[in-house]
Formats: C-alpha cells, structure tokens, sequence
C-alpha cells in the first residue's frame, strides 16, 4: 500500500512539471518563429505593421489534421503593449481550433503569426473566446519591407494573419477558426489560473521562460 501511495504521489508530482516543460518548450518555438517572420528578408511581416500592432499573437506548429470538426488545431501566445506604448507585457497562453486554413500543404505544420491591429481587436482577443472572421474582422496580411501595397480590407481589418510553412513566408486565411484562452498552459506558466486580461494588463510578473519572446518584441519593436 505504501508503495501504491508513494508511486501516486511522485505521478501527482510529476504532472505539473511535465506541463511547465511542454509549455517552455512551446514558449521558444514561439520565440523562434516570431524571430524568423521578421527576419525573412523581403518577405516577411512589414516592419511598419508591426510597429502599429496592439498585441502579437505566435502559434507554432499549427497542425492541420483538425480538420475534423472540433479538433484543436494548435496553442501559442500573444502578448500585448504596456498601457504605456514602450514595452510589451508577459505572454498569455491561447488555443486555435477549427476554421479554415488557406496554406496548410498536406499534413504539414505550419507556424502563425497574428497583429492584432487596434483596441477593439483587442478586445476580442481577451475574451473566453471569439472567431476571427465573425467576431473579429481578419485579413491575410501583406509581406514585405512595408505595407504600401495593402487593400482597403487590409487596412480597416482587426487581425491580420502571417504564416510559414517550409520556408515559405504569406498571409494566411484562417475564417472561422476560434480562440479560447489556454487555461491550463497559463496554470503552468505563472502557478495560477490568470486570465488573459489579467495578464495583458501589465501587472503581472514576466516568469523566466517568458523572457525571451517579451525580449524579442521589444527588440524588434518598442515604440518611443
């Protein structure tokens, strides 16, 4: 019996570690991704639109086998700029699922980026939940240096959405898809349930797993 107890307790344990590394380890590859869609020479997220951008949103390896209704397509992190305009807070933890996914080639994963563009889409990402297309008005962003070549949907949509998929960088149509806030990836992350509001609002400590990708939107765009 004592052993049965002990063996309970060490899985008891172990679930919350196990947990905080899938998390960690979804927080770099979100880091990663955010580093080289800036970075993509001419094809990349317009500097310009970044620079604009209320919160910045990283899915990393977005599966496409949730075509299945229901089925969770994939989870990442946004992050949304200090009240202050200089400075981005702590990441938040959210979750993609169905919708319709222009790019996804065959079974591969793709990596998706989201500029959230102005305070009403803000809004909308800090909710339990809302779909983008129906809540949220989105439009597959332009690449490039810049955004001269942007349509009027583009200019006047809430999210616009970026993805890379073996190397090759575009907007993305993601309809329909809903976000839900992650409620257990942030339990991981900060030790409690935060919600996302909460989390956006500034006041809560960036953990060390997060610093790297609050440092690199700082380091690719802080506003003065």
């Amino acid at each position: 019996m004592k052993v049965l107890v002990g063996a309970l307790l060490a899985a008891l344990v172990s679930v919350p570690a196990v947990a905080q590394s899938k998390v960690d380890n979804r927080l770099q590859s979100a880091t990663d991704v955010l580093t080289a869609m800036m970075n993509a020479n001419d094809k990349g997220i317009p500097q310009d639109l970044l620079n604009k951008a209320t919160c910045v949103v990283v899915v990393p390896n977005l599966k496409k086998g949730g075509f299945i209704v229901g089925a969770e397509y994939g989870s990442g992190f946004f992050s949304c700029r200090k009240s202050s305009g200089v400075g981005w807070t702590t990441p938040g933890a959210l979750r993609i699922s169905g919708g319709k996914f222009g790019l996804l080639i065959g079974g591969a994963e793709t990596d998706v980026v989201m500029l959230i563009m102005n305070q009403r889409g803000m809004e909308h990402l800090l909710s339990d939940k809302f779909q983008i297309g129906g809540e949220a008005s989105a439009a597959a962003g332009p690449v490039g240096r810049d955004a001269s070549a942007m349509t009027d949907a583009e200019m006047h949509a809430e999210i616009l959405t970026y993805s890379r998929q073996r190397g090759i960088f575009g907007g993305l149509d993601i309809t329909g898809a809903a976000v839900t806030t992650d409620k257990e990836a942030n339990r991981a992350l900060y030790g409690r349930e935060y919600t996302n509001k909460e989390i956006a609002a500034g006041v809560v400590p960036t953990p060390p797993p997060a610093k790297p990708f609050v440092h690199t939107l700082d380091r690719e765009s802080s506003r003065k």
